[in-house]
């Protein structure tokens, strides 16, 4: 594996634990440009006031959020990992018009996200994960 496969996997591995710190300077610091395009939710947060929103929006229902990486590979410009995504509704959660008060329950759902790179850069310009809410909803018993 070349030094840049090697670098562009850490600054993934850094990127995903500095989300579960909370640490958003630091995980925009990731990107040469912030990007997140939602798969399954169909939603694209693209530029760093957007990307800060995404962060409000996701943290406050969810403000212990968290992840367990399964696996990493990299090909091309692009990093691919499968993950748990963890968490607890704390706060309101916002689904469509209709506001949900906390439940307090956990979900735990496996989904996949990959990371792009610029040609020759370890710096992430865009973020895709790839996750199914209604596995979230289920979890929640909202469904």
């Amino acid at each position: 594996m070349t030094d840049l496969a090697e670098r562009r996997m850490q600054t993934v591995r850094d990127h995903m634990r500095l989300e579960c710190e909370l640490d958003f300077d630091a995980v925009i610091a990731t990107f040469e440009h912030p990007r997140y395009e939602i798969n399954g939710l169909a939603r694209v947060y693209d530029g760093e006031e957007e990307v800060r929103r995404y962060f409000e929006q996701s943290r406050t229902p969810f403000p212990d959020q968290g992840n367990e990486l399964i696996s990493i590979a990299h090909g091309g410009d692009t990093v691919h990992i499968e993950m748990y995504l963890t968490g607890t509704h704390l706060g309101p959660l916002r689904i469509g018009d209709k506001v949900v008060p906390p439940t307090g329950r956990t979900f735990r759902i496996r989904m996949a996200a990959a990371f792009e790179f610029a040609p020759g850069s370890d710096k992430i310009i865009c973020e895709r994960p790839y996750v199914d809410g209604s596995l979230i909803a289920k979890d929640l018993g909202l469904v």
